[in-house]
């Protein structure tokens, strides 16, 4: 018993190293700048991977087009097998027969083969022809759909990229802090064993560093969950390890482009596409005007005929020939008004595109100057607060040395470190805040 109980506990040991190793094979470590995590969403985000089929659908809508203006080509091949001959009715008159009188007769034979090919070709169609002058229009509209998607994404990724880059500044602090607190939660039990200070003064600094231990927990699981969505949005698994090897520097966002007033609305994606929808209703609006003009098309056929009173098609026997060649002119004359319903519908959609352009030149020049003016005050809120958590650390050191030498209350001491920290966080916000503003500001000039 005990050597079964041994083998089946190496059986599962094996089955749990086997585990272990294909799930540590399947797992995947990358390492990305900015850049390449954008470029890893280009190929791996979902709404990405759609924009990109949409494009495909269209190219073959446009093959599809495209097959009206050429050649249309059937063939057939049918046998009959008149099981009752049809019976027709002669004049009696004809066989001297009373007039009045009918003779049945039967015409044919019991077995016919037809073997036919046709041909179809239109030679003139307007609504066709503006379909093959709208075909890379249509490309270029779902294209630039695409890049739209693509700009969405990238400035989401942007966003919450840097907002993790800036996150390990915050942690840094908060270790930074924690430690400061360790030493002078050290420094304050010496002196309570010498009598100089308060088993309060201890308290009040153990509250402290509790209070920024949790603040710490939060960060992380925080910075946890930023990973989470920044990997579902660029279509990583969850399970593979994401490193951001980008770094914030502060002389990168202080580089002010602001002044620069000139900008094009052709630079914004958004518009481009407007562009192009608005392109397409004109092409609309021309196809369902030419569909008044007629359609000139042409057509033939070459078909054999083989009649029989048994089925020895393959054998001797003559097969009649019959061909034709055709052209046909079709013309509208009254469709109930329906086309003229199409052309006025179709410059109704035209009026609203021009009414979306329109709105969107308005959404730009307001986006641009609220970026502009969003992202000069948060340079110089950026500014202000690195200055003031500076001198929120200058005023906790003189104060720890007034505590240390015995000068200093506890009071005075949380005071300043809880200042410090509230500096530190509110640096933290608006150094964040300045990345945000560029990118949107970068985001309403077309350039990001």
């Amino acid at each position: 018993m005990n050597k079964r109980r041994l083998e089946k506990m190496v059986w599962l040991l094996c089955l749990v190293l086997i585990v272990g190793s294909v799930d540590a094979q399947n797992t995947t470590r990358h390492e990305f700048t900015i850049q390449q995590a954008v470029e890893y969403a280009r190929k791996n985000n979902v709404q990405v991977k759609n924009a990109l089929l949409n494009i495909q659908s269209q190219q073959q809508t446009n093959r599809e087009i495209t097959a009206g203006a050429l050649p249309s080509i059937t063939g057939s091949v049918g046998v009959t097998d008149y099981i009752k001959i049809p019976t027709s009715l002669l004049p009696g008159e004809i066989f001297g027969q009373p007039a009045g009188t009918y003779i049945p007769v039967q015409f044919g034979t019991k077995y016919n083969s037809t073997a036919n090919i046709q041909l179809q070709q239109t030679l003139f169609d307007g609504q066709v022809f503006i379909g093959l002058k709208a075909r890379t229009t249509s490309i270029e509209f779902q294209t630039k759909n695409m890049e739209v998607t693509e700009e969405a994404i990238k400035t989401n990724i942007y966003k919450i990229y840097y907002q993790l880059v800036v996150s390990k500044t915050q942690i840094d602090l908060l270790d930074a802090n924690i430690t400061r607190l360790q030493k002078l939660n050290h420094d304050a039990n010496e002196l309570f064993k010498n009598g100089f200070a308060e088993k309060l003064d201890l308290d009040k600094i153990s509250v402290q560093l509790s209070n920024l231990q949790t603040e710490k927990i939060k960060a992380l699981n925080s910075i946890s969950i930023g990973y989470l969505g920044l990997k579902t949005l660029m279509g990583m698994p969850v399970k593979d390890t994401l490193i951001l090897s980008d770094k914030i520097n502060e002389d990168q966002v202080k580089e002010d482009f602001s002044n620069d007033t000139a900008y094009l609305y052709a630079d914004r994606k958004d518009f481009q596409y407007l562009s192009l929808a608005k392109k397409l209703n004109e092409f609309n609006i021309k196809r369902y005007q030419l569909s008044y003009i007629p359609i000139l098309s042409l057509n033939g056929a070459y078909s054999k005929n083989a009649q029989r009173n048994t089925f020895d098609f393959f054998g001797k026997g003559d097969w009649f020939t019959t061909s034709y060649v055709g052209l046909n002119l079709s013309v509208p004359i009254f469709s109930g008004f329906a086309k003229s319903a199409r052309i006025a519908r179709s410059r109704i959609e035209l009026k609203e595109t021009e009414n979306q352009i329109e709105n969107l030149k308005l959404s730009i020049d307001g986006e641009i100057e609220q970026s502009k003016i969003n992202f000069k005050s948060s340079l110089a809120t950026m500014d202000f607060q690195k200055k003031n958590m500076q001198l929120a650390e200058t005023v906790y050191n003189q104060t720890k040395k007034k505590f240390e030498a015995g000068t200093g209350s506890n009071t005075e001491i949380t005071a300043a470190q809880t200042d410090l920290v509230t500096a530190q966080t509110n640096y933290i916000s608006a150094l964040y805040s300045a990345i945000i503003a560029k990118v949107d500001y970068l985001k309403a000039t077309g350039k990001l």
